[in-house]
């Protein structure tokens, strides 16, 4: 990924170039206000001047009407006063003695919009019969139009001229806003610098996760403390994932380690009973002269060690299953009491011949869980057998459940045998892992026993453990979820 590298003050200055392009928008606009507002408020004075000189024209018509002669009709307050026909033609000015000598007055502005529209008027212009300058305003009536005008002076300029209060006004508020805006665009900019200091710091490597966020209190200042809750929450997740990876695969090495050494294992154990009963065959088929007797035992032997050969597969076929599908087990309820009453039923005769007492104070308890039958029979067959093979004679066993948790059954299995020593205790557990290898091998056991309690007992959302009880002998702790 290719990573460009922005230099720091393109940013530096970015609310200052945006507050001076917003400012000179503002500035252009409120020139526009004021320009238009000026022409409205002058065509204002205008209108109402014209209206006023209108009213004039309307007073001389209607002393017309009552007869006044020209000469005497009009208002004293107007200056001069012109009449004339529908076509231009003056029929009377009170600036021209001698009407015969004035030109049509159809193209003047104010007689043509009167004529046209039925008034009109004309801001400034020169007379070409006197040379002054006049405002006129002209109003078409029946037979012909008035007008009126009056000099363009400095009092009537005066009296045109727009008041510059509203220009004040808006100086004062385009001032006011250009204050507040420019608080905004300092905060704007503190913003941005912040943040651009976050990603320069990011873009050389440095550590970011306890970068102080004195973002502004708006909503800016929040997106900028969002980017950088959201970059140190990938960061986080990004190490998360890193670990989890490095756990995998720490996790994949160990389990390949050990299938490694499962396998070892296997080939091994199977090889000692295979070899026994190849070696048996191989004396019964080469000796054709064995007695009876000898007979009887080399196939005694070999039985005993093909049933040592099945019980192992039985046993790797278990934890293959628990390693490789445990999704795929099937499920139940299950009575755990019915079932360790049926376990100690099935081993009565082995215990009987140890002289084993049993003392199970679970036949009056209701222990329901929802499991696989079969694996938790193993879980407490094997633990039976564990102590048949290894307590010794004459000792008593114990199996207690504690039933006050109401997520799990906590059971306590234990006798008052021999036990082991302690620093056997973390690795019995262990697959093919013996104490007394030449004993176990000599009584039959596969050492997968104890490897397939805890891996059951795991399955059935538990743990398990091992120590030596005060008064001898040896407890297992185990949870099996109901």
């Amino acid at each position: 990924m290719v990573v460009m590298n922005i230099p720091k003050k393109t940013y530096a200055k970015f609310h200052l170039r945006l507050f001076w392009s917003v400012i000179a928008v503002l500035v252009l606009l409120s020139v526009c206000f004021a320009g238009f507002q000026y022409m409205r408020e002058k065509q204002h004075k205008i209108e109402l001047l014209s209206n006023k000189l209108t009213g004039w024209n309307d007073s001389i018509d209607k002393e017309l009407n009552r007869g006044v002669p020209l000469r005497e009709a009009g208002s004293k307050e107007v200056s001069r006063i012109s009449v004339m026909d529908l076509s231009g033609n003056i029929l009377y000015d009170s600036e021209a003695p001698n009407i015969e000598n004035v030109e049509n007055h159809a193209t003047r502005k104010e007689v043509k919009q009167a004529i046209e529209k039925g008034s009109g008027y004309d801001v400034r212009r020169r007379s070409v019969l006197t040379g002054d300058v006049y405002f006129y305003s002209a109003k078409k009536y029946d037979n012909y139009v008035i007008r009126s005008a009056i000099p363009y002076d400095p009092v009537l300029v005066s009296n045109l001229k727009v008041e510059p209060l509203y220009i004040f006004v808006t100086v004062v508020i385009l001032l006011i806003f250009i204050v507040i805006f420019y608080n905004v665009m300092r905060h704007l900019g503190g913003n941005i610098n912040r943040l651009n200091d976050f990603v320069a710091k990011v873009e050389n490597g440095e550590d970011v996760n306890e970068y102080p966020m004195h973002f502004s209190n708006d909503e800016v200042g929040e997106i900028s403390r969002h980017v950088v809750q959201i970059y140190n929450h990938l960061q986080k997740t990004k190490h998360a994932l890193v670990s989890e990876q490095r756990r995998l695969l720490e996790q994949q090495e160990q389990q390949s380690r050990i299938k490694k050494q499962l396998t070892q294992n296997i080939a091994h154990e199977l090889k000692t009973p295979v070899s026994s009963i190849q070696g048996y065959l191989e004396t019964i088929i080469s000796n054709k002269e064995l007695s009876p007797e000898m007979l009887d035992n080399f196939i005694e032997k070999c039985y005993q060690q093909s049933a040592r050969l099945s019980s192992l597969l039985h046993d790797i076929s278990t934890l293959t299953r628990i390693d490789e599908a445990p999704g795929l087990i099937e499920k139940a309820k299950v009575d755990l009491s019915e079932l360790i009453t049926e376990v100690c039923g099935d081993v009565a005769f082995l215990l009987k011949e140890k002289k084993i007492k049993v003392h199970n104070r679970t036949e009056a308890l209701s222990l329901w869980c929802y499991g696989n039958r079969s694996l938790l029979y193993s879980v407490f067959r094997n633990l039976f057998d564990n102590t048949i093979a290894y307590a010794g004679e004459g000792v008593d066993i114990y199996i207690d459940c504690n039933t006050e948790n109401p997520g799990l059954y906590y059971f306590s299995y234990s006798d008052n045998g021999v036990g082991i020593p302690e620093e056997h205790l973390e690795r019995i557990f262990e697959r093919f892992y013996r104490i007394d290898k030449g004993r176990s091998r000599r009584i039959g056991g596969t050492g997968l026993g104890l490897s397939i309690v805890k891996n059951a007992v795991l399955l059935h959302g538990g743990t398990i453990t091992a120590k030596r009880r005060l008064a001898g002998g040896l407890e297992f702790v185990f949870s099996i979820k109901r």
